[in-house]
Order: structure tokens, then C-alpha cells, then sequence
């Protein structure tokens, strides 16, 4: 750097010398010429000096600049600023240069926490531009051609297929069961009683309807069949313990988030004969009796406790029932007159079917179905309760109360009756 310095310095010096020596020479000799021509001459002398001096601040400027960049750049120790203070042939600096260089060596020897590179340090790292010594060779080899690009194949990906789905409104379920019971007794036990045996199958099959724009459709079809055997019965070898085909359907047209205007049919009989234990008499068959409801009412949508409480309560403030009886034997036991055999009733009716999923492996199902034609009343309520010991294996309790003022009247119960079993089975669900 310091010889690129004195360099330009004498460079200038020449410059201006060889200048002056021109000047000098053309005044000498046009000094025959006449005085305008000396006055123009002298001007032209003094313009070209002026140039010539503003080049040369033009270039000090430059360099004294780059020496002042060294005070607000970091804080780096320059060797040049030691060997200017220690040399003994130092090179002489104008006044503004030597501030500079003496105001970085009172950071120098003051301040030496401050200094956090060298000039060497930036030298490495590239910062200091070297000289170039060695030239740089192209290492990139010269073709007379270069060959032509292959193209690669157009892939056009084909059009993607619109495909419309019809939605589907329609949801299924389904719920089986098989329940097996075993009772084993000796002949001598003390408190006496006998050895039974039974079974039952049971079905609840769902097929529900909801367009999601206010129109419902629910269908629900309970199968239930079970049988029993008795060694104090001489006279059938198994009886039934259980016996139910209900079908249940409701339109409903929303009214509200939870209510839904309703029309609901309601029908019910059985599948099997219904003896009592050492009694040829049929007390029950297949449509001996059965009912047929047709209701005109409102529906509630249940969905309580978290929907750990969810289903339907349906009121029917018009309700139009009818029975029939096949067996003539049967008709005066199912209120209707004797001769005849169908019943014909106006009335209001009011049907609640809930689930209850009271624990992870307990559920409670539970029907309560009323009628009533203001002269007669029906109640019937369903309870089962299953207790689910995995997902194939449960235990049902079933606990079934019923209100019927059209029977034959009991001496000891009433017009009240109760059923009652308790079982264990295979479950399955979907």
C-alpha cells in the first residue's frame, strides 16, 4: 500500500512539473507575438493548471478517505501505525493522516480489550486484496458443437374423471343375541325345587332414513324367542319363556332441532303357543292377539348426558288401536266381545324408547309404551339390563311389568303382570 502511496505522489509531482515546463516554453516563444495573444495564452496557462490541480485533491481526497474508514470500521490493529512510531526512516504523513494513526494508538495502548482482529487476520481471511502472481487458466473445455439435448417425452396427464355418488340416506344396525340358562337340582336338595333348562334368541334389526333436510324415517324390527323345559311338567317338553315380533315405524318432518311432527305405526304379536305347566289350554298364538296402532302425534329426538342417554319419546295425543284375536277361545281373555273378533279403539298413546349407557360395559335399554281410549288403559314397561363381559359375552337381566284392564282380571296380582330372567349368552353387534 505504501508503495502504491508515493507512487501516485511523484506521478502528480511530474505531471505538474511537465505542465509548468510547457506552459513556460509556448509563452517563450510566441514573445514576438502581440500582447492580446500573450493575455489569451496566460489564461489558457492558468486553466490547464487548474485542472490539473483538481485531479490531484480529486485522488488525495480518495486516499485520505480510505485512511479515515479506518475509525468507524472495527476495531482492527494495523501494523503501518507501530512502524510509523518506532521506524527510524518513517515515512513523513500529512497532518490529517497522522491524527488518525495517533488517535487508533491511544486505543491501542489504552483500550486493548476493544481490538478484536489484526491486519494479518484479515490478510487470511481475504478481507486485504493480494496481488495476483499467477494467472488464472479457464479449465472449461471448447467443443466445436455441443450435442443436442434429448427431449424428453411429453407426459399429458389424462383428464380427471367427474364421478357424482348419489348419497346415501339410509343407515343400518343391528343387535343379536343367544342367552342360555342351566338349573341344576338334586332330588334330595332340603329346600326342594327342580332342574330347568333355557334358551333365547333375540333381534333388534334397525333400517333408519335422513335426507339432513327435515324428513326421518325409522324402522325398528324385535324378534324374541326363548324356551324352557320343566321335570314337574308331564305335559309339554319345553314351554316358552319369551315371545315378541314388534315392528315399529315412524315418519317424522322436523319442527324444531329436537321435535318432529310424527306418524307412527305400531304392530305386535307372537311366534309360538303359550302353555302353562301341566295345561293343555292355549293361552297365546300367533296373531291371538294382535295389535295394530296407527298415531298422530309429535317425536322427541333424546340425546342427554353427553348422548350417554340417547332416543325417542313419542306422544300421541290421536291415537287409533286395533286388536284381533284368531281363536275364538282367546277373544273374551283380550277384552273383546264375545262372538267377535276385533277391537276398535280411539285414544291417546305414548311410547319412550331410550338406552342408557350407564358404565363402558353396562347398558340399559328400556320401553314405556301407554294407551288409552278413556275406558280402558294398557302399560307396558321393558326393562333390560346388560352387562357386557367382552365383546361376544354379556349377562341380560330382564325385568318386564304390565298393566292390561281388557285381561281377565287375577285374584292376586290384579290387572298387573310380571315377567322376569336373568341369563347368560353370546352378544353381537354392528
Amino acid at each position: 500500500m505504501k508503495k502504491y502511496i508515493l507512487i501516485f505522489r511523484l506521478t502528480a509531482l511530474l505531471l505538474a512539473m511537465m505542465t509548468a515546463g510547457g506552459v513556460n516554453a509556448q509563452v517563450a516563444g510566441n514573445s514576438n507575438s502581440g500582447k492580446g495573444n500573450k493575455l489569451s495564452q496566460y489564461e489558457d496557462s492558468l486553466a490547464i493548471y487548474k485542472a490539473k490541480l483538481d485531479s490531484i485533491q480529486t485522488l488525495q481526497k480518495a486516499y485520505t478517505a480510505f485512511d479515515k474508514y479506518r475509525l468507524f470500521s472495527s476495531s482492527t490493529f494495523y501494523n503501518d501505525i507501530a512502524q510509523q512510531k518506532l521506524g527510524l526512516n518513517s515515512e513523513v504523513k500529512d497532518s490529517v493522516n497522522q491524527e488518525i494513526d495517533n488517535a487508533l494508538l491511544n486505543i491501542y495502548l489504552k483500550h486493548p480489550e476493544l481490538i478484536k482482529v489484526t491486519e494479518a487476520e484479515l490478510t487470511e481471511a481475504g478481507a486485504v486484496k493480494q496481488q495476483i502472481t499467477k494467472p488464472i487458466e479457464n479449465t472449461e473445455k471448447l467443443v466445436e458443437k455441443a450435442p443436442d439435448a434429448k427431449a424428453e417425452p411429453v407426459v399429458v396427464a389424462p383428464e380427471p374423471e367427474l364421478v357424482v355418488q348419489k348419497p346415501n340416506f339410509w343407515t343400518f344396525k343391528g343387535d343379536y343375541a343367544v342367552q342360555f340358562l342351566q338349573n341344576y337340582v338334586s332330588g334330595n336338595w332340603y329346600k326342594g325345587g327342580e332342574s330347568n333348562y333355557s334358551a333365547m334368541a333375540s333381534a333388534i334389526m334397525e333400517a333408519n332414513y335422513d335426507n339432513k333436510q327435515k324428513v326421518k324415517w325409522e324402522n325398528k324390527l324385535e324378534l324374541k324367542l326363548g324356551f324352557r323345559t320343566s321335570r314337574s311338567d308331564s305335559l309339554h317338553e319345553f314351554k316358552t319363556s319369551d315371545d315378541l315380533i314388534r315392528l315399529t315405524s315412524k315418519l317424522g318432518l322436523q319442527a324444531t332441532k329436537h321435535w318432529y311432527y310424527t306418524l307412527q305405526v305400531l304392530a305386535y304379536t307372537q311366534f309360538w303357543k303359550g302353555y302353562k305347566s301341566n295345561d293343555q289350554f292355549i293361552y297365546s298364538d300367533f296373531f291371538s292377539p294382535f295389535n295394530l296402532q296407527l298415531s298422530l302425534g309429535m317425536d322427541y329426538k333424546v340425546e342427554w348426558f353427553n348422548k350417554k342417554l340417547t332416543g325417542s319419546i313419542n306422544l300421541s295425543p290421536a291415537a287409533y288401536n286395533f286388536r284381533y284375536v284368531g281363536r275364538e277361545a282367546l277373544v273374551k281373555r283380550n277384552g273383546i266381545k264375545e262372538g267377535r273378533h276385533a277391537l276398535h279403539d280411539l285414544g291417546s298413546s305414548m311410547t319412550a324408547d331410550l338406552t342408557w349407557k350407564l358404565a363402558d360395559n353396562i347398558k340399559w335399554r328400556t320401553r314405556l309404551y301407554g294407551f288409552t281410549s278413556y275406558k280402558r288403559a294398557q302399560i307396558e314397561w321393558e326393562n333390560t339390563f346388560t352387562f357386557q363381559f367382552n365383546k361376544y359375552i354379556s349377562t341380560n337381566l330382564f325385568v318386564y311389568p304390565r298393566f292390561d284392564d281388557a285381561s281377565v282380571r287375577d285374584d292376586k296380582t290384579g290387572y298387573w303382570q310380571l315377567m322376569e330372567y336373568f341369563s347368560l349368552g353370546f352378544n353381537y353387534s354392528f
